[in-house]
């Protein structure tokens, strides 16, 4: 049907789902009104960068007048920016699995209540890349855990659950195809590998520990980049995991700064 959905049977026995971190809920607000419409959601860590795309997309689809600010729908919450521009949510998610994790959640519940369909949700924003050049775009096709493998492993109450880390693939060609018409970025296809650290996890050198050395460093990259990985960031895993437990048709796209 092309619905959202979720995969709780806890959910139907609430008399109200009170959506935290966003500041909604199902008594307080009309998600179907608010959000029935949402055929795009854009997520990415910075709430600034945030309000920028959606900026962006009301100049593009010709929804903005002269000297007008966008809203954040989450302004009650200090944990996350939310901004609309048409059929376009435009969400943050601030960094690592933990936190984006609790967006997703809530936003998939969100976008369920609101009864949506056919939603495409995309991650955008930056990341280091491997063997690429410098400002280029990594569409993925799979999200990577640290050994390379596409799962995403969690502790729920003392059980590890793996779940599978496949993104979009025809969505992934799709966005290709699209790049061909910005030719400043070169934009390319490849796996993503997510960490939980930004220092040691992602074999930095420069952080309060260092337990390795810079030749073994350089050798642990050079395997990622032979399994198949163009970039590292850390929040994939979950993303990809999420979305597709629950019907969302999902891709990422990260810039690579350096």
């Amino acid at each position: 049907t092309g619905l959202v959905l979720v995969k709780n049977p806890h959910l139907d026995l609430m008399e109200e789902d009170v959506l935290y971190h966003l500041d909604l809920g199902t008594k307080t607000h009309n998600l179907p009104a608010m959000f029935g419409d949402i055929k795009f959601v854009c997520v990415g860590g910075s709430p600034n960068r945030m309000r920028a795309f959606a900026q962006f997309m009301q100049r593009e689809l010709g929804l903005a007048a002269a000297g007008e600010e966008v809203a954040d729908i989450c302004a009650g919450s200090d944990r996350y920016a939310m901004y609309r521009a048409g059929p376009v949510l435009s969400i943050s998610h601030g960094m690592g699995i933990p936190s984006i994790s609790i967006m997703l959640h809530e936003l998939i519940k969100l976008l369920h209540h609101a009864k949506c369909r056919d939603v495409t949700i995309i991650r955008i924003g930056t990341s280091g890349g491997l063997g690429i050049e410098a400002g280029s775009v990594v569409i993925t096709d799979t999200a990577v855990d640290s050994s390379f493998k596409p799962r995403f492993e969690q502790v729920v109450l003392d059980d590890v659950v793996v779940r599978s880390t496949e993104l979009d693939k025809d969505l992934a060609e799709e966005l290709l195809a699209c790049s061909r018409d910005i030719p400043d970025f070169p934009t390319l296809i490849g796996h993503t590998m997510c960490t939980y650290d930004f220092y040691e996890g992602q074999g930095r050198l420069d952080g309060a520990l260092c337990s390795f050395s810079s030749e073994k460093k350089l050798e642990y990259l050079r395997r990622a980049y032979d399994a198949g990985v163009r970039n590292i960031e850390m929040e994939s895993t979950a993303f990809a995991a999420l979305c597709g437990l629950c019907g969302l048709k999902g891709e990422s796209c990260r810039f690579h700064l350096l």
